[in-house]
C-alpha cells in the first residue's frame, strides 16, 4: 500500500483576490445608502471603506432620529424629570442629543467635522461617544454632523416625543408649514379618545349624541372652560412649531439643496413642514425672531374652529370634545371656499385623524382672530 503523497497533488493557480463590491456601481450603492437614510447608519457606512466615505456624502434622503431633549442646564445640574417636562418648548433653550452612536463614528471624525462643546448656548445638538470625555459623550450640533452631506434634498429630523405635556387620554395633533414665516397651520383636539375596544368593553353605551346640536357649540363650551382649554391648545402648539422653525435656521443656510425638510416627533404630536419655494423664502427673507425667547415671531392670524361635543369615526373611535381649528395670517385670505374644500385642512394628518378633520369641516363654522406673539 502506497501513502498518499500531498507533493504529487495539482495545486490550482492562486487567483487573484477580488472586492467584488468593486462592481456595484455607485448609482447602486447611493440607492441604497438613500433608503437607510438614518444619519447614524450612514456614519458607521463611511467606515466601511474609502469608496463608502466618498459616497455617503453624496446621499440626498438623511433622517436624523433624536434620542432626548435636554435643557442647557441639564449639562451642568441634575433636573428632575418632571421639571423638564414642565419647561418642555417654552424655555427655547434645548439642545437635541443623539445618544448611542457607537464608536465606529470616531474614525469618521473628519467627515463629521465635529468641534468638541461648540454648542454654545442652547439650539440643536448631536452626541457622539467620546472617550476623552468623562461622561462618554460630546455635544454637536446636526449642522456639524450634517455639513459635509452635499446633495441632502430630503431632510426629516425626529424628536422622541412632542413638547407639549398634555395630559393621558387627551389628543392634540398639529401640522404647521413655514417660508420665513407661518404659512399655515392645522390644530385637532380632543379631550378624551374613546377607543374601540374601550367600547366594546363598555357595551356600547357612551352617551353617543353626534347629530343632534345642528353643529352649534353649546353653551356649556364657554362656561366649563371649554373654550379657554382651546385657546391654550392653539398658542402651544404656535409656540412649538415656532420654536422648531427658528432651530432650523443654520441647517438651511448650510444646504441650498434641499426640496423638503420635516422636522417632526416619535409621538406624532406636531410635525413642521418646508418645501422648496419656502425653503428658499426664508432665506432671502429673514424670520422675524421673538424677543421674549429663541422662537419665530408668530403673526397676526385669522382663524376657524370647528367643535363636536363627541365626533364617532367610520373605525369606531369616539373623540369626545372633537375641535378643529385652521390657522394663517392675517396678511393672506383665509376663504371659506379655501378651508370647504380641504386642499390643505383635511389632508394634515394621517388616518383616521383626516376622516375627523372631513366630518368637522362640514360643521358649523367660528372665526376667531388672534395678534401677533
Amino acid at each position: 500500500m502506497s501513502s498518499f503523497d500531498v507533493s504529487n497533488k495539482i495545486w490550482p493557480f492562486p487567483l487573484l483576490e477580488i472586492d467584488h463590491f468593486d462592481r456595484i456601481p455607485d448609482s447602486l450603492l447611493l440607492f441604497v445608502f438613500n433608503k437607510i437614510g438614518d444619519v447614524k447608519a450612514l456614519g458607521r457606512c463611511c467606515v466601511v471603506s474609502r469608496r463608502f466615505h466618498c459616497l455617503v456624502p453624496q446621499v440626498d434622503s438623511v433622517i436624523v432620529r433624536v434620542d432626548c431633549v435636554v435643557s442647557d442646564d441639564d449639562t451642568n445640574t441634575s433636573i428632575s424629570s418632571s421639571e423638564k417636562t414642565t419647561r418642555g418648548v417654552f424655555s427655547s433653550f434645548v439642545k437635541l442629543v443623539f445618544n448611542g452612536i457607537v464608536k465606529p463614528f470616531q474614525a469618521v471624525g473628519q467627515f463629521l467635522a465635529t468641534k468638541k462643546g461648540g454648542n454654545g448656548g442652547g439650539g440643536l445638538g448631536l452626541g457622539l461617544e467620546d472617550e476623552n470625555d468623562h461622561n462618554g459623550v460630546t455635544h454637536h450640533s446636526p449642522t456639524q454632523v450634517l455639513k459635509h452631506f452635499n446633495e441632502i434634498r430630503n431632510l426629516r429630523i425626529e424628536l422622541p416625543s412632542g413638547e407639549l405635556g398634555i395630559e393621558d387620554g387627551v389628543l392634540l395633533k398639529w401640522r404647521a408649514d413655514f417660508g420665513s414665516t407661518l404659512d399655515n397651520c392645522v390644530i385637532l383636539g380632543a379631550s378624551s379618545v374613546v377607543n374601540p375596544g374601550a367600547l366594546v368593553e363598555a357595551g356600547g353605551d357612551v352617551g353617543l349624541n353626534n347629530g343632534d346640536d345642528n353643529g352649534s357649540i353649546p353653551d356649556t363650551f364657554y362656561t366649563s372652560g371649554g373654550l379657554k382649554l382651546r385657546v391654550v391648545w392653539t398658542i402651544s402648539s404656535l409656540i412649538a412649531a415656532s420654536a422648531r422653525h427658528y432651530l432650523l435656521q443654520p441647517i438651511i443656510a448650510d444646504h441650498h439643496t434641499l426640496d423638503n425638510l420635516v422636522l417632526t416627533d416619535a409621538d406624532g404630536q406636531g410635525v413642521l413642514c418646508m418645501n422648496r419655494d419656502q425653503l428658499d423664502e426664508l432665506r432671502v427673507k429673514p424670520l422675524s425672531a421673538s424677543t421674549a425667547s429663541k422662537r419665530t415671531l408668530v403673526p397676526a392670524l385669522n382663524m376657524r374652529l370647528w367643535y363636536s361635543p363627541q365626533l364617532e369615526l367610520p373605525n369606531g373611535m369616539i373623540l369626545k370634545g372633537a375641535t378643529l381649528v385652521a390657522i394663517k395670517p392675517c396678511e393672506q385670505a383665509l376663504g371659506k371656499k379655501e378651508v370647504s374644500d380641504g386642499s390643505w385642512v383635511s389632508t394634515a394628518f394621517e388616518e383616521p385623524y383626516n376622516t375627523a378633520v372631513k366630518l368637522l369641516i362640514k360643521r358649523r363654522t367660528y372665526c376667531l382672530e388672534m395678534n401677533s406673539f
